[in-house]
Formats: C-alpha cells, sequence, structure tokens
C-alpha cells in the first residue's frame, strides 16, 4: 500500500479531538493529534496496522477522532477465520460477538453511524446513536477485538429516510426497517466485510439459515417472540451464504443469561428501538418536521358523506381506529387514504377485510402455490395461495386479513423458510 495521510476529527460539548495518522504499506509510521487522551492515544497506535489500532482502548473523544480516521480505510488480506460482527451496542450483538469468539474465530466488530432525526425524545437508545457506536466499541475492546465504526448519515437518509416521508405522502405505510435490512445496511456491512478481509458477516438478529428445496434460504428464529425474518425476507438469498446468525438457536433469556455469566455491560442495556431514525418519537410528528404538509381536509365514510376533519391525511393508516376523532354512532376504522383529495376514508371494521394481495418488486425463492403469509410485523401469518404477478405476486387469502396497508411488506413463509417476500401494492 502507498504512503497515505488520515485524519479524523470528535467533538462532545465544548471539547474537540483530532488525531492524522501517516501510513506506510497499511500501517501506522507517524501519529499525532490534540484534545483530549490524544497524546497517549497516538503513541499506542504508532507500528500498527489500522486493524490493530482499531482494537486499542483510550479515552473516548480521541477514540472518537482515531475512528472518524481509521473508519473509510481500514482495509487486510483475506482471512478465511475472520469473521465481521455487526455491533450495535446493545446485548445481542454482544453476544453474537463473544459466540463468534467462542467459535474459534477471529472477530472484528463494526459499527453503522447512522442518521437519527436531533428532535427525537431519545436519541441515545437508538442502535445508531453516539452512545451506541461507544458502548458497541467498549464491548469490543474489553473483548480485545478490533472496532471500527462507518459514518453513514447521509447516505442513509437518502436510501431509507427520504423513502419513507415520500410513502407517507403517497398514501402508503412503508416498513423502513425492512427497506434498510433487506438492502441498505447489509450491502454496507457486507462491503465491509469484504474489505477487511472476513470470509462472513456475523448479526445479532434472531433469524437462521436453512438448506431447503435445493437452496439456501433465511427461516424463522426459534424464539416466535423475537424472531426477525420478516425484517430480515428481502435480502437476497445469493448472499445468505456469507451471512451467520448466532442467535437464531437462542431464546432472549438466554442471550441475556449469556452476556451477564461473560460480564458483558450490554447485559442490562434495553431493547433498541423499532425505526432508531426517529429517536423515540412519533412519526407523525417526525413526518410534519420533514415536510408533510399539514393541510385539513375531511374523514368522510365510505359513501363520501363528512364525518369530521384531520390535519393531514398521511397521519392515518389502514385499520386506525384510535385518534379518528368523529362519530358515526358505532365503531371506524380507517379504511384507506386519498392523497389527491387529502381525504381519510372511515368505515366498520368488515369493510377493513381484504382476500386478495397484489405485491410488487417481490420474488419468489423457490416455486410456491401454498404459503403462509405475514403482511404485518406483528401480524400473524395466513395461509394462501401465491401465483406470479408482473415483477411480483399475487396473493388469494383463504381468510380476510384486516388492516392490510400498501407499503408494508409481505412475506412468505413454507414450513419456517421465507420462500418469497416483497411490498404490498394493491388490496381488494
Amino acid at each position: 500500500m502507498a504512503t497515505g495521510e488520515l485524519i479524523g476529527n470528535a467533538v462532545q460539548g465544548d471539547d474537540l479531538a483530532w488525531i492524522a495518522l501517516t501510513t506506510e504499506r497499511g500501517r501506522i509510521v507517524a501519529a499525532h493529534g490534540e484534545g483530549p487522551g490524544a497524546a497517549p492515544l497516538c503513541g499506542d497506535v504508532r507500528g500498527l496496522s489500522l486493524l490493530e489500532a482499531a482494537a486499542r482502548p483510550g479515552e473516548p473523544l480521541a477514540l472518537d477522532a482515531l475512528h472518524d480516521a481509521l473508519g473509510p480505510a481500514v482495509r487486510a488480506e483475506p482471512e478465511p477465520n475472520r469473521v465481521a460482527v455487526a455491533m450495535s451496542g446493545g446485548v445481542d450483538s454482544a453476544v453474537a460477538l463473544l459466540e463468534a469468539r467462542e467459535a474459534g474465530h477471529e472477530p472484528v466488530g463494526v459499527t453503522l453511524r447512522l442518521w437519527t432525526d436531533p428532535a427525537g425524545p431519545d436519541e441515545e437508545r437508538a442502535c445508531c446513536s453516539p452512545a451506541a457506536v461507544v458502548a458497541a466499541r467498549r464491548t469490543c475492546h474489553a473483548l480485545g477485538v478490533p472496532h471500527v465504526t462507518l459514518d453513514l448519515r447521509e447516505r442513509f437518509r437518502r436510501a431509507v429516510v427520504a423513502p419513507f416521508v415520500a410513502g407517507y405522502g403517497r398514501g402508503e405505510t412503508p416498513n423502513p426497517c425492512v427497506r434498510c435490512n433487506g438492502s441498505f445496511r447489509f450491502a454496507a456491512l457486507l462491503a465491509f466485510a469484504r474489505r477487511v478481509g472476513a470470509a462472513r458477516l456475523a448479526t445479532g438478529h434472531y433469524a437462521r439459515l436453512r438448506d431447503y428445496r435445493g437452496r439456501l434460504l433465511l427461516a424463522r428464529a426459534a424464539d416466535s417472540a423475537k424472531d426477525q425474518s420478516y425484517m430480515l425476507a428481502r435480502l437476497d438469498p445469493r448472499l445468505l451464504d456469507r451471512l451467520w446468525f448466532p442467535l437464531g438457536e437462542l431464546t432472549k433469556a438466554e442471550t441475556r443469561a449469556r452476556a451477564r455469566a461473560a460480564g458483558l455491560d450490554a447485559a442490562g442495556r434495553p431493547e433498541s428501538q423499532e425505526a432508531c431514525f426517529l429517536a423515540g418519537g412519533d412519526y407523525r410528528d417526525f413526518l410534519a418536521r420533514q415536510g408533510l404538509a399539514e393541510r385539513e381536509g375531511p374523514i368522510v365514510d365510505e359513501n363520501g358523506s363528512e364525518l369530521g376533519r384531520h390535519r393531514g391525511f398521511w397521519r392515518f393508516t389502514p385499520g386506525q381506529r384510535r385518534g379518528l376523532g368523529v362519530g358515526a354512532g358505532m365503531p371506524v376504522y380507517a379504511l384507506r387514504t386519498e392523497p389527491r383529495l387529502n381525504a381519510v376514508v372511515v368505515g366498520p371494521r368488515e369493510s377493513l377485510a381484504r382476500t386478495t394481495v397484489s405485491v410488487r418488486s417481490g420474488r419468489l425463492f423457490v416455486p410456491v402455490e401454498r404459503v403462509e403469509a405475514k403482511l404485518r410485523y406483528r401480524s400473524p401469518a395466513a395461509p394462501a395461495r401465491v401465483e406470479p404477478a408482473g415483477r411480483g405476486f399475487r396473493l388469494s387469502l383463504d381468510e380476510p386479513a384486516y388492516g392490510v396497508a400498501p407499503g408494508q411488506a409481505a412475506v412468505l413463509y413454507e414450513e419456517d423458510a421465507v420462500v418469497g417476500a416483497g411490498l404490498i401494492s394493491t388490496t381488494a
């Protein structure tokens, strides 16, 4: 490798730290910097490879500066026993790291720094916050493992947050976690694994891999209460042979017990949030801050009669009952939104019933006719007949489903294997 200069900086309150590294043939030949802890850390990393430097402990602000410099530049030759481990700062990824090390692998921890709403009330619980990065690094260093941070905030905002906002603006109910895990997050993590010469990527997701009908497919986790196969379902099966889910056979209680037994700080860390970029805030308030117009419009029944007013059609999703603010003499639910008219259509629960679901951007991973179709993360899977249709597929449900929303993911299971996935476009 040629001689190069790497510079990183970090700010916390009124404190600033920066570190500059000079590298030659992949090793640090000179290092200097300023700020709390910068000088001793620079002395520690001289003569090390970038990957070795990523395992050195130090004061938090100086480490932030060092890792800001290392993140885009760390590279290593392929090593069959090396495993990249995605670290969120929580207990699941900590135990995945522990499992990798105890299995005799050479782990390298990696954390993605992603964009979070600065106006959110609880950014520190997000799996991609500055506090999560520090917690992940602390876990890695406690086990003597290198840790690398990748700052992907702007890329994440463009690839995941912007489509989330645009989807609601079109009257859809998008699931950003499916988009993130199904494409953005794993693309970045697998690219990093390749860059540091890791043969596989391990994550703390509760899911399994299964050889099924002649193909390696994603499958449900042993712990049905924590199963995350729905969120991962849009992963390209061609990538699966490079993935490892060490927690797939564990329950959450077993995971926490292993973390406590190992003395890991992450053992008591609370669960991270879904839709981490909301930083604990309400998605409606977030959408308003992101520019969706709070324009008053009608709430109407199925015949078009006005029952009330709303402050933005995008504040409502199919199946919603609370917050409608209308009196109809009986319980009513949001049936659909009509963006062009800025209207929300409401009606009785039976009007939510759907037996046909069309899916766009969908794939069947193996030929299949009968499936269990999961149409929302928290909903149970329902028996259905499936047939290919254009660039997706069509589902005919055995029994009506309620609250099916365009923009959500439709995930298909045969036994425990994920045999297809896509995004819901229309329902009837």
